[in-house]
């Protein structure tokens, strides 16, 4: 059998390979590049002076999905324009500024900008070794963000893809503290069953957080609340004390600042006594509260956050971030290391603390940093500051001009969102926001608090105005 040659390209090739659809030309790039910057920003502000909700017919996109068979190609010129509408006519638009919906603001465009340099260079997360520039800049982001929470300073973290994995993050860590068998023998390691507890108007994530463990979803104790959407220390307590009794083994007692359903913030004080006092991790949930953290003003709000063993903060929530922007945060380096440790040949280099894919659940990662870096860099601790200031002054103006017209405000949150109850008269909650949202004047949610069925409105938008409000009060009461 001859012996296998090295075989020459053409000059050509060996300068340049041709073009294809996949990796068109210079300046077929640069031409499609422009396209999309003009007619992305002409499309937002379409939507600023359209409906917040779709407007698309759902048969007509199927149908036409159909004809993507992949078979023939179609040319970028084409492409882009129809997916372009597609995004314009066929979702609920986070980024108009009466989008008053879930903890999804429009992003900065610094952040937008981030997303760009990273799709450009994409470069693969996992060791600092092949991106050392883009690990040390998350790192320097995460220990700012930390320091700024009042952690130590030996604080450590990473991004994730959002407030689950970061809360996932946390029960490992605190089942690999509780029993150094954990990480070999999992839930069995245990000589009961191991427990946690959050509070019921915590994110119920927490179910599917559980199960993914392993501890299982009867694992998660719901502890009742004091009666104005907080958890309830006392029945916290009593919680612990009957788990003991029975056997099981708690682990993490989860406090959460800025609940879904109400923006409430469990008492995190007295949350990391209990903690403390029965040797539990103690994880504070700030996946949307965490951005007060940025006022001079209101920081002091969250007290008690810088007792937590770790805490969840998403950068793509009040932080105005794109999409899958998540921090977990913890002052226990080495626990993260041990929980996520794992040493293989292909990988250039292996040292904990310094490459993300032996401190982190995900392997391959996407650089997320750069966008709260750019964004952080740009408008600085006070520019965010003033943006969370600003969303909690209009949902205060909110209040008052629904409470001038009868409607009961059932919660009392310090983190910009309002729950309301309608006057005698106006019809059942759901009824409500149904009529609003099909109107496209604004976009708002029902949510059951304390028991309560309740309209609950965001303000998430760091555009969003008093104009907008009024308008909201408009749709509401006609």
């Amino acid at each position: 059998m001859p012996a296998l040659r090295a075989t020459a390209l053409p000059q050509h090739r060996q300068q340049s390979a041709p073009a294809s659809a996949l990796f068109p030309a210079r300046e077929d790039r640069e031409r499609w590049d422009n396209f999309l910057t003009r007619e992305l920003s002409s499309a937002n502000e379409r939507i600023a002076g359209s409906a917040v909700t779709p407007t698309l017919d759902l048969g007509d996109l199927r149908s036409e999905l159909a004809g993507f068979d992949f078979a023939t190609p179609r040319p970028l010129d084409e492409l882009l324009p129809w997916a372009i509408a597609q995004m314009e006519h066929g979702v609920v638009h986070m980024t108009h500024p009466r989008y008053f919906g879930l903890f999804n603001p429009a992003p900065s465009f610094p952040a937008q900008c981030a997303d760009r340099i990273a799709a450009a260079f994409n470069p693969q997360l996992a060791s600092s070794r092949t991106s050392p520039a883009a690990v040390e800049i998350e790192a320097h982001v995460i220990r700012s963000v930390a320091r700024r929470a009042g952690l130590p300073p030996e604080a450590t973290g990473h991004f994730t893809t959002g407030g689950s994995e970061a809360n996932y993050t946390a029960l490992i860590c605190a089942l690999t503290r509780s029993n150094a068998r954990f990480a070999a023998q999992g839930a069995r390691a245990f000589g009961g069953a191991p427990v946690f507890y959050v509070s019921r108007e915590s994110h119920l994530a927490w179910l599917k957080i559980a199960h993914q463990a392993g501890v299982g979803r009867s694992a998660v104790r719901l502890v009742a609340t004091d009666g104005s959407g907080r958890m309830d220390p006392n029945a916290l307590s009593d919680a612990l004390a009957a788990d003991r009794a029975q056997g099981c083994v708690p682990v993490m007692i989860a406090a959460t600042a800025g609940t879904s359903n109400a923006g409430m913030i469990d008492p995190l004080a007295a949350c990391a006594q209990i903690a403390r006092g029965a040797e539990l991790w103690y994880h504070v949930d700030a996946a949307w509260g965490g951005a007060l953290i940025a006022s001079k003003r209101l920081r002091g709000i969250l007290a008690g956050i810088e007792l937590a063993d770790s805490v969840t903060i998403d950068a793509h929530k009040w932080f105005a971030t794109t999409m899958g922007c998540g921090m977990f945060i913890t002052r226990h380096a080495s626990v993260l290391s041990s929980a996520f440790q794992v040493s293989v040949s292909f990988m250039p280099s292996n040292v904990p603390g310094v490459d993300p894919y032996v401190t982190t659940l995900q392997w391959s990662r996407r650089f997320l940093g750069l966008r709260l870096f750019l964004s952080l860099a740009a408008a600085g601790w006070a520019g965010y500051g003033d943006h969370v200031e600003r969303s909690i002054a209009l949902i205060a103006l909110l209040k008052e001009k629904l409470a001038a017209r009868g409607w009961r405000i059932a919660n009392d949150s310090s983190l910009g969102v309002l729950c309301v109850e309608p006057p005698p008269g106006f019809g059942a909650v759901r009824s409500i926001v149904g009529r609003v949202v099909a109107s496209g004047r604004a976009w708002v949610a029902a949510a059951t608090f304390e028991g309560r069925e309740t309209i609950r409105i965001c303000v998430t938008h760091g555009e969003t105005g008093p104009g907008d409000i009024d308008e909201l009060v408009n749709a509401l009461c006609q």
